[in-house]
């Protein structure tokens, strides 16, 4: 029997860590439209092709391409067993489709996780997040053992102060993504994320698939809820 599981949450809830995880304990791997997207600039089939004219023209990648492109990758061997979805569906027609492309393979959705996390501390954990070339990743707000951050403000008082950080150790520094140093895109991210998941919610939980996971909690505690969650779905 497959484990079919789609994960949703605002920036910062943790998805990322929280699905490689699922993927070593049950063993599917974790599906993302922006990986699935990104992937298809290299290829050179039909499909890509399409996908990559829409690009070219900077529209969207509408609804029944991203359907395509998540059917073909689906239907790849390492999926049998099930698969962790993120990023899918987008609105309610995706997830229509979806599910009745699961019903034609004779399987179905096992659970929706939902990370839940306030939208203030969601910011905070974008804002101030910062990553070591290792990939170990720190936060000025929350998590600051073994690096230093400073403030630093412009010469020219035109600009907000930019945040530094640097590994106590060794002064290697550590990288901020650019979307992050941006309350507005930040802002954005989140807004966009309320407008389209509400439906979704409402969708998936009259279907009695949601399952609510506090992601305001250490990585553990989160852990033992999902895997909960995905032992009893």
């Amino acid at each position: 029997m497959s484990l079919n599981v789609i994960l949703m949450g605002v920036q910062g809830a943790g998805k990322g860590l929280q699905a490689k995880r699922i993927e070593a304990r049950y063993g599917i791997p974790q599906v993302s439209t922006g990986d699935l997207f990104r992937a298809m600039r290299v290829r050179s089939d039909s499909l890509a092709r399409n996908v990559q004219n829409i690009m070219a023209t900077g529209f969207l990648i509408d609804d029944a391409t991203t359907n395509v492109i998540v059917a073909d990758r689906l239907a790849q061997r390492d999926t049998r067993a099930g698969f962790i979805l993120d990023g899918y569906p987008r609105n309610q027609a995706q997830a229509a489709f979806l599910e009745e492309h699961l019903a034609q393979q004779g399987t179905s959705l096992n659970a929706v996780l939902l990370l839940e996390l306030d939208l203030y501390v969601a910011f905070k954990r974008a804002f101030g997040r910062v990553t070591a070339a290792d990939g170990s990743s720190y936060n000025c707000y929350y998590k600051t053992g073994g690096v230093d951050f400073h403030w630093l403000a412009d010469v020219n008082g035109q600009f907000p102060p930019r945040l530094e950080a640097t590994q106590a150790d060794s002064d290697a520094p550590l990288r901020r993504r650019p979307d992050d140093a941006s309350a507005d895109a930040i802002i954005h991210r989140i807004d966009t994320y309320v407008e389209t998941t509400q439906p979704l919610i409402d969708y998936f939980a009259a279907k009695d698939l949601l399952r609510k996971i506090n992601a305001d909690q250490s990585i553990e505690a989160v852990w033992a809820d999902i895997e909960r969650a995905l032992d009893q779905a």
